[in-house]
């Protein structure tokens, strides 16, 4: 059974909730899954990683979250090389801060791609003003991503 790690980067919990309504559609697809709410780098690259998903909310003036800073930190010092990482991002903002929205997720998703891992579809950002729970856009989003990319291994 493929592994799908799960990283998170919340403040309030907001993309942990997002996580962990997302899981149950990767285990329903075939993939053992595992969430990480305070991520490292040996998290993403010490085992197996089939596929990953990062959960992302935005802080301050588009900063990454605490829970998930020391791993930012690690893979930009370490830069291990990501070619055979296959993953998919789920950014979280608020667009009435107009220069930092999702400003953690597209940083993350930038040096992610930097690293040479590859990115399966489109990014999905959230927008609180839009949205008042995410896992309303989220849960729809991983449906469809699952079955565009054809994730389904189950």
């Amino acid at each position: 059974m493929p592994m799908l790690k799960i990283f998170v980067g919340t403040m309030y919990g907001g993309a942990l909730d997002v996580a962990e309504q997302v899981q149950p559609l990767f285990e329903e697809a075939g993939y053992r899954v595992e969430i990480f709410d305070q991520p490292t780098l040996d998290d993403l690259i010490g085992s197996p990683t089939d596929l990953a998903l990062f959960c992302v909310s935005t802080t301050g003036s588009g900063d990454i979250p605490g829970n998930m800073t020391a791993f930012v930190r690690e893979l930009e010092a370490q830069s291990p090389g990501l070619v055979d990482l296959r993953y998919g991002l789920i950014a979280l903002g608020d667009s009435s801060y107009v220069d930092s929205f999702c400003g953690a997720g597209r940083a993350l998703d930038e040096l992610l791609q930097g690293q040479g891992a590859t990115r399966l579809g489109e990014r999905l950002e959230i927008d609180a003003m839009e949205t008042f729970m995410a896992d309303d856009a989220a849960l729809p989003w991983v449906e469809e991503w699952i079955a565009t990319q054809r994730l389904k291994v189950a």
